[in-house]
């Protein structure tokens, strides 16, 4: 079982973050160009502070062109650690209570520790990071 599963590390890494993020996409999609979608100024704050900038907007951004930045793997650092922040900031606003199961937040912690390992680890051999820089 050792060497299935080191012979299957560099699939299953891309796998997690490819499908991860194409799911992730979904989310932005409705948010930026859906039939109800965001407007970049008003609308919701952050925490309930008017910054200016509808936050629901920032958050379509960040899941969908966030999202397919890390699908490819460019940037990957950068865009999965806006993408862990935001599914904290998910979580903090929409999903008050502390238990994922008990307030609908599983979904935002699962993204949460996806993006928090791609961010640790790296997008892995098959992306497009790995091609420009090489080995480092």
């Amino acid at each position: 079982m050792d060497s299935v599963g080191n012979n299957t590390q560099t699939l299953s890494w891309t796998l997690l973050r490819v499908l991860g993020s194409a799911m992730f996409m979904t989310h932005g999609w409705p948010k930026m160009f859906g039939t109800q979608a965001q407007p970049f100024l008003g609308g919701m704050g952050f925490f309930g502070i008017d910054v200016g900038v509808n936050m629901l907007w920032v958050a379509g951004a960040i899941e969908l062109f966030g999202g397919a930045l890390l699908l490819l793997g460019l940037f990957t650092r950068y865009a999965a650690l806006f993408a862990a922040v935001l599914m904290v900031m998910a979580y903090l606003t929409a999903h008050p209570a502390w238990f994922p199961t008990l307030n609908n937040g599983e979904l935002a912690t699962l993204y949460f520790l996806v993006y928090f390992a791609i961010f640790a680890i790296g997008p892995g051999k098959i992306s497009l990071d790995y091609l420009i820089r090489g080995r480092s």
